[in-house]
């Protein structure tokens, strides 16, 4: 429990210091430890079930779905926070990193993100384009007790241009103008981002 209050504190010193702020900064933290509950699937109505019964918070399923679909969450520092407590990013003198895109199939019409994506991996009674958001992760790749794992450090949403250009709903920001980029422009800034974070490590 001490290894998980030291990583959950820098996180929740991310958010603002707002009554909103401070709440999803609770949410947040518990969020994450519903996740590693052995027993607990990371399924979006399982989270809030343990939320209510394990933890005894008292969240309305609409405002934990608002929270969990919300892109105004400070991702940027939190991201660069946790990259900051990995304690030896490194192999072999090298940061070595892994990229790829992934769809996640959703059921709400206003979910950010949304559209139908191309599904390379669909079976035989599955549709090719299902209704799913696109993301474009990158992660390291580090040996953990001899095995290789793959630790994520950053995603973005992939939109289409058509999408945007016809200000399709559920890839709108309120107050925020959405521009088109490349899955490879996007992977492009991530890893600047990442490059320019651990070249200023001590052990460079």
């Amino acid at each position: 429990m001490f290894i998980l209050r030291d990583l959950l504190h820098p996180l929740q010193a991310q958010f603002s210091t707002t009554a909103q702020g401070q709440k999803r900064k609770l949410w947040f933290a518990y969020t994450l430890l519903a996740v590693v509950v052995p027993f607990t699937s990371s399924i979006t109505s399982n989270l809030l079930r343990t939320l209510h019964t394990l933890f005894g918070l008292t969240l309305q399923s609409q405002r934990f779905y608002s929270f969990m679909a919300s892109s105004t969450l400070p991702w940027k520092r939190l991201w660069r926070t946790m990259w900051h407590m990995i304690p030896a990013p490194a192999t072999d003198g090298r940061i070595i990193v892994a990229l790829d895109d992934s769809i996640n199939p959703k059921c709400g019409r206003n979910i950010f993100g949304c559209a139908h994506f191309h599904d390379h991996a669909a079976q035989i009674n599955q549709s090719s384009y299902p209704w799913s958001q696109c993301i474009v992760a990158i992660g390291l790749l580090k040996q953990i007790h001899s095995r290789w794992a793959w630790l994520p450090l950053d995603f973005r949403f992939y939109l289409k241009r058509k999408d945007i250009e016809l200000r399709s709903a559920p890839v709108t920001r309120p107050g925020k103008a959405v521009r088109f980029a490349s899955k490879m422009s996007q992977a492009a800034a991530m890893i600047a981002g990442i490059r320019d974070h651990f070249s200023n490590r001590w052990w460079w």
